[in-house]
């Protein structure tokens, strides 16, 4: 009783709150059992992966959206151009066996070509590949209207093989919306009965309680979670399909970071875990969100409502302390690396110094040549660069050093960017106030939203910057409710310490360059200190550095308010160069989709290097620029999973790995011991000469190392 108490208690909260506060009507509390019916099947989805590989599957949606386009387009008479007749105008039940059959196949193959290939990888690794996952299936599923002679068009009408009607509550429910009454509920209790009462059902318990465990008592691991992510297919397959036929989504189009939203909502209310609490919790949600636009009309007030939810079910949520699963979760941070430092053997020989200051010159002459060797149009992509490398640098601290991965860091940059835009507009003020006002807004802002994610630890962060982003873009800085938010077109000429008009694409550009050194030496700054060496031995192991009295909550904190900082100040910068403040929805600059963007720039960059986020950023944009618009997704889509795959410590690791190669030729070269060097290395490929050990014995003049030489020549 208390277990079904516990279940059910997220519905009956939800529902209770949507009555109290919006007044539906019972068919509007059934329409939003609907719709979140819908939701539970994504939200069960993500919970699925989540026990089973202890990652956020950020492709959930979209391993759905491409078997439920091929069925839909199946449902779908002939067109020119099209494929022959024979593949158009399917039956319903034909058309839905296929894209059965479809999800099945591309749930086996994500798992095989790419999850199987991060198996090893840490977590961290895993929860990012399926972002660049996302973009790629997202990508196909744009692309295949097109094969079908559906380009521009809408989406074919989906007609389930009954044709009845209901008047429930005063809303009237048609054959599709039966039908998700119908399926939702045989899908997850078909779901329930697999995992309780078939063998494989309890393997997948059993791996997703201890996957190493399992092995050993000799269970499949491999193959069990090849069956979980052909299941979570299956379902993300129903979850499109189903929303299709109720909501009607357009061909062309695919699910957008809000729905996500919404199933990442129901999961953290059930723990990620009680799939029975998941199903009550993305029920009640769809209850508040119909309740919503019942009583106001419009939907934009939903998002800050499942923001504030969020925040509350994971402050209830506490980290549960002494949990093994949960330690392993956070205990998987090995591949973030830095590009370290030149040993201190090796600073001052005559040829690397040269390299070094060359290097350094071509940089800055390359960086102050620009202006001169660009046009305006080109020179404004130069600073659209420098400005998103100084939002990539924040998330360094706060995902590379802090350990928490932060989806929504462009809602930092948005905000900060507003009041920035504010400062110089409405009041007068100077750019470099809005510079430092907005990046304070900023910080505040990430401490509030970072506090409960410190408490909770593991994915937190990411699940509460997402619905930040959200309700950022639709609520918090909507000019519609809040009338101090700049909009429009700016008027002013934004000036620097009074004297130094900004109001060119060369000003711009130096503006910019200068902020994101500023921001690197910043970051140097921290790393070098108390702070940042605290910040990495807490992302390594949080319980050892607790126990030699470090304050964890307040540390992650600070880096917290860094991190915003940074990210604000660059969107100062960005709503000038713009000159003005977006508040469109689609195509705006501060959206969640710029945001997963952003991370996965960083990604591919290198999360725990500087230089790489600024090298991350420089790729990115210089694909995209030369890359025709449909193609730009191979830029962090594919271009994200390669550059795992092969580099997983990002370009930044690449090219501290190179150097490193040019170092170890010139110590064996000039016979300088460097122990940072060789410890990374077999004792085959970089040994120890007897030269080498004589002239060491020599330099230090310490007689014990004469046995080393006498043991080499031997």
């Amino acid at each position: 009783m208390r277990r079904l108490t516990d279940s059910l208690s997220p519905l009956v909260f939800l529902t209770v709150l949507a009555v109290v506060v919006w007044h539906p009507t019972v068919g509007i509390i059934l329409q939003g059992a609907l719709v979140g019916g819908i939701s539970a099947l994504l939200a069960v989805g993500i919970a699925l992966i989540y026990r089973a590989n202890r990652i956020v599957n950020f492709a959930q949606g979209d391993l759905g959206v491409v078997p439920a386009i091929l069925a839909i387009l199946l449902l779908a008479p002939d067109r020119p151009g099209g494929p022959p007749d024979w593949l158009t105008g399917l039956p319903y039940l034909v058309a839905l066996s296929v894209g059965l059959g479809a999800a099945i196949v591309l749930g086996f193959l994500v798992q095989k070509l790419f999850i199987l290939r991060f198996s090893r990888s840490p977590r961290l690794i895993l929860t990012v590949a399926t972002i660049g996952i996302a973009q790629l299936l997202a990508a196909l599923a744009l692309f295949m209207p097109g094969w079908f002679g559906f380009e521009g068009l809408g989406a074919p009408q989906i007609t389930p093989p009954f044709d009845l009607t209901a008047n429930l509550g005063g809303v009237v429910f048609d054959n599709n919306d039966l039908m998700v009454f119908l399926l939702v509920p045989l899908l997850l209790g078909g779901l329930a009965w697999f995992l309780r009462a078939t063998r494989v059902g309890m393997a997948i318990r059993a791996v997703a309680e201890r996957s190493d465990r399992a092995a050993t008592l000799g269970i499949p691991v491999g193959r069990i979670q090849t069956t979980v992510w052909v299941i979570t297919s299956v379902l993300a397959f129903a979850t499109v399909f189903l929303r299709a036929g109720v909501i009607s989504v357009p061909i062309g189009t695919v699910l957008g970071v809000t729905v996500l939203v919404r199933a990442l909502a129901a999961a953290v209310i059930g723990r990620m875990d009680n799939f029975p609490r998941i199903t009550a919790a993305a029920v009640g949600l769809g209850i508040v969100e119909q309740s919503i636009v019942y009583s106001t009309g419009r939907d934009i007030y939903v998002f800050p409502v499942i923001f504030v939810i969020i925040v509350a079910a994971i402050a209830a949520n506490r980290r549960r302390r002494g949990n093994r699963v949960d330690d392993d979760i956070v205990s998987t941070w090995q591949a973030v690396r830095e590009i370290r430092p030149i040993p201190a053997e090796l600073r001052r020989v005559p040829e690397i110094r040269a390299v070094r200051y060359a290097l350094l010159g071509l940089v800055g002459l390359t960086a102050i040549a620009l202006p001169f060797l660009l046009p305006a149009g080109k020179l404004s992509i130069a600073t659209d660069t420098a400005i998103i490398a100084t939002v990539a640098i924040s998330l360094v601290l706060l995902t590379g050093w802090a350990g928490h991965v932060s989806l929504g860091q462009m809602a930092f940059a948005a905000i900060g960017g507003a009041v920035g835009g504010w400062i110089t507009q409405s009041a007068g003020g100077d750019l470099a106030i809005a510079l430092l006002v907005g990046g304070l807004a900023g910080a505040l802002v990430a401490v509030m939203v970072g506090l409960p994610a410190a408490r909770a630890g593991g994915l937190t962060l990411a699940v509460i910057t997402l619905g930040l982003a959200s309700a950022t873009l639709y609520w918090l800085l909507n000019p519609e409710f809040f009338s101090w938010v700049p909009r429009g077109r700016f008027r002013i000429e934004p000036q620097l310490f009074g004297r130094i008009p900004i109001d060119s694409e060369t000003s711009f550009y130096g503006l910019s360059l200068a902020v994101l050194a500023l921001c690197v030496g910043l970051l140097q700054g921290i790393r070098h200190s108390r702070t940042g060496r605290v910040l990495i031995a807490l992302r390594e192991n949080p319980r050892a550095a607790e126990s030699y009295g470090v304050n964890a909550v307040r540390t992650m904190l600070s880096g917290f308010a860094f991190s915003g900082f940074i990210a604000a100040m660059a969107g100062v910068l960005l709503v000038h160069h713009q000159h003005g403040f977006s508040t469109n929805i689609v195509g705006n600059p501060f959206s969640p989709e710029a945001s997963l963007r952003v991370f996965s720039i960083a990604v591919i960059g290198g999360l725990g290097s500087i230089p790489g986020a600024v090298i991350g950023t420089i790729y990115v944009f210089s694909l995209q620029y030369y890359m025709l618009p449909e193609y730009r997704f191979l830029a962090t889509g594919f271009g994200l999973l390669a550059i795992l795959l092969l580099l997983p410590g990002g370009l930044g690791a690449g090219l501290s790995e190179t150097r490193d190669l040019g170092l170890r030729w010139v110590a064996k070269r000039r016979r300088i011991l460097v122990p940072s060097l060789l410890a990374d290395r077999k004792s085959e490929a970089f040994h120890v000469t007897p030269e080498m050990a004589e002239a060491i014995a020599d330099a230090v003049e310490r007689p014990e190392l004469d046995e080393l030489a006498s043991e080499g020549r031997s």
